[in-house]
């Protein structure tokens, strides 16, 4: 295989009380990434598409990059990799878009090689992407992409992520069209939390995993709740609070922030009612001028995949 076309799925971070340590993955959107072995032992990003002339090309600037050279140093490969970005999402969005192109990426590079490595082997990859992008190591946007499903980042050192089993869950996200960089969310966010709020959010992060368990969608619902981290980001968003008390009085279980936003997510038993959440949401946001996509999506159980390659 000379070339292959990978698509990578956009992640809802945080889902609501389990910051930094909860994530699962969506349908759409996405971006891709063309990869093409090349002779010389190095990554080279030809083209970049849809990010507005905003994304560098420099290998160790982008995580597309920076994720498959560390995979290239990995394997000792004697090959390179020359990578096209199509980005199919904002960067800024709070759904994972820089993750979403080092997963491509990284995935597309493991084919090309004829897959040496599982996906959590390739996992420290992606995260030193992140890193590299947003000053941190988290993994709660790049393990769901690359995993598939709701994951729970237990640890970072040693790195232990599991995979926590979903019933049947409808993802409705509203992304109104302005920039909230990671770096300036978490500069927002106080230093110190009150014992009373750090009791009330691990009995959510609990409430949450046993009812995902045991396909619990009241007690999923009772444990939607962010006690710490939305109060804080929410103020970024304009008419947070009027789309959030649209989605949960449209039967929604739970709303909150994706990621660090701007992007707003709620989660629903079904179909019909992630639908009526997403036009209640929108409906929210038309008291101001700012114009808004919204996405309804199934969890994604598969993360990345081949879409399309040539020998």
């Amino acid at each position: 295989m000379k070339k292959v076309r990978v698509f990578a799925p956009a992640t809802v971070a945080n889902v609501a009380c389990g910051y930094n340590i909860l994530g699962f993955a969506i349908n759409k959107p996405g971006d891709e990434v063309i990869a093409r072995l090349t002779d010389e032992p190095e990554v080279v990003i030809s083209k970049i598409k849809g990010d507005k002339g905003e994304l560098p090309k420099e290998t160790d600037k982008n995580t597309a990059g920076v994720a498959v050279q560390a995979f290239l140093n990995e394997i000792k490969a004697e090959k390179g990799i020359e990578l096209e970005i199509h980005k199919r999402m904002p960067s800024g969005s709070g759904l994972g878009s820089s993750a979403a192109s080092a997963v491509a990426a990284v995935f597309a590079a493991n084919t090309l090689f004829d897959d040496p490595l599982n996906k959590k082997q390739l996992l420290p990859f992606t995260i030193k992407a992140e890193k590299m992008a947003c000053g941190s190591s988290h993994a709660d946007n790049v393990a769901p992409s690359l995993l598939g499903g709701l994951v729970l980042i237990k640890s970072y050192e040693p790195l232990d992520i599991i995979r926590i089993p979903t019933p049947e869950l409808y993802c409705t996200i509203v992304h109104p069209d302005i920039i909230i960089r990671t770096e300036d969310a978490k500069r927002i966010l106080k230093p110190e939390i009150s014992l009373e709020a750090m009791v009330t959010q691990t009995g959510n992060i609990a409430g949450l995993i046993s009812g995902l368990h045991q396909g619990d969608y009241g007690l999923i619902s009772r444990s939607l709740e962010d006690v710490m981290i939305e109060p804080q980001r929410s103020k970024l968003i304009p008419c947070f609070k009027q789309v959030k008390k649209a989605a949960l009085d449209s039967g929604a279980l739970g709303c909150s922030i994706s990621g660090s936003g701007p992007s707003i997510f709620a989660l629903s038993r079904t179909l019909d009612i992630a639908q009526k959440a997403a036009d209640a949401m929108q409906a929210a946001f038309s008291s101001t001028d700012i114009s808004n996509d919204v996405y309804i999506s199934e969890i994604n159980n598969k993360g990345p995949m081949v879409i399309e390659d040539e020998q």
